[in-house]
């Protein structure tokens, strides 16, 4: 017992002098000190969420200073305070979907994740039905909102219009707009023909590095502090909603399930892909086999990769 009330003696008398470090997407902060004269670090990094029930609407009950950073369709983003003092800034980023359907409630639930890999016949055949599906009625209402100029505009870094060349460059909802170390954007393209990775091919190359180069020097702009090569740029497979958008996020950000094997597809990856791939210029990602992660409640793996595993018949079909 003297050991420990000894060690938990030592935290009040931490004089700080510096911040060290700020990491894991801002949960966790280094900080130099000193504790009776002598140099100290203290690593604090935030505890996570208690989730009995009680808990959790103790939790929610006990949030202050809600402040909305932006809303479009049924998505919207706040920065609040966890209410534990009423003089702290606020420290709790949150995301409301509402109504939210049964696809939000299965994104979000805990699950069982499997490895799968997607050939050139079953895209063509179960997945690419899956997302004519989920382009259809008004699912993509709220990004052609943003496109068309109806929606966040106070939220878009960079506008270039442009039947092909034309995106808008804006704060993924996962930012809290101000930490340049967890920088997160968003690049949504204007055209409409491009779904997802799958539909790049060889003649979109010149395309995709204009547009890489768009990106790097537009937030190299707005951004002075960071240069080019501090700035990762990928797409995900499968994506969230199927029209093409790229990622832009700072190097120094820790990498979780967003940007881990299986998920994001570097684009300088992608490119390099399709210029030493074989094939005329229609030549393209849906001609390879892609291995990526499916969590066990999602669609595509109750529908089409459940099946298969089971040799029965995927629901989507072309």
């Amino acid at each position: 017992m003297a050991e420990k009330a000894d060690a938990e003696s030592l935290i009040p008398k931490f004089k700080v002098e510096r911040l060290l470090n700020q990491d894991q997407n801002d949960r966790r902060i280094s900080l130099l000190g000193t504790i009776d004269g002598f140099p100290a670090v203290l690593i604090a990094e935030r505890a996570a969420f208690v989730s009995d029930p009680d808990s959790i609407r103790s939790f929610h009950a006990a949030l202050t200073k809600v402040q909305n950073l932006g809303a479009n369709d049924i998505y919207r983003w706040y920065l609040a305070s966890s209410g534990l003092n009423d003089h702290a800034p606020s420290d709790l980023k949150l995301n409301l979907i509402w109504p939210c359907t049964e696809q939000h409630i299965l994104k979000y639930s805990a699950q069982t994740v499997r490895i799968v890999t997607e050939t050139p016949q079953i895209y063509r055949d179960y997945v690419r039905p899956y997302m004519h599906i989920k382009r259809e009625d008004g699912r993509l209402n709220w990004v052609f909102n943003i496109i068309e100029g109806r929606k966040e505009q106070e939220d878009v870094i960079i506008r270039e219009s442009g039947e092909e060349e034309g995106f808008l460059l804006l704060p993924d909802l996962n930012w809290d707009r101000k930490t340049l170390g967890t920088l997160r954007l968003l690049a949504v393209v204007e055209r409409r023909d491009l779904w997802s990775l799958r539909d790049l091919t060889k003649s979109h190359i010149p395309w995709l590095k204009r547009m890489r180069d768009k990106l790097l020097d537009a937030v190299v702009k707005v951004y002075p502090k960071l240069d080019r090569d501090q700035l990762k740029l990928y797409v995900h497979y499968q994506p969230t909603y199927y029209h093409f958008h790229i990622h832009v996020v700072n190097v120094m950000l820790e990498a979780g399930t967003t940007q881990a094997t299986g998920k994001a597809f570097g684009l300088e990856n992608l490119i390099s892909q399709l210029e030493t791939m074989a094939g005329g210029p229609d030549a393209g990602m849906a001609d390879v086999s892609l291995s990526y992660l499916l969590g066990e409640a999602s669609e595509l793996w109750t529908n089409v990769f459940g099946p298969l595993k089971r040799s029965e018949t995927p629901k989507f079909s072309s």
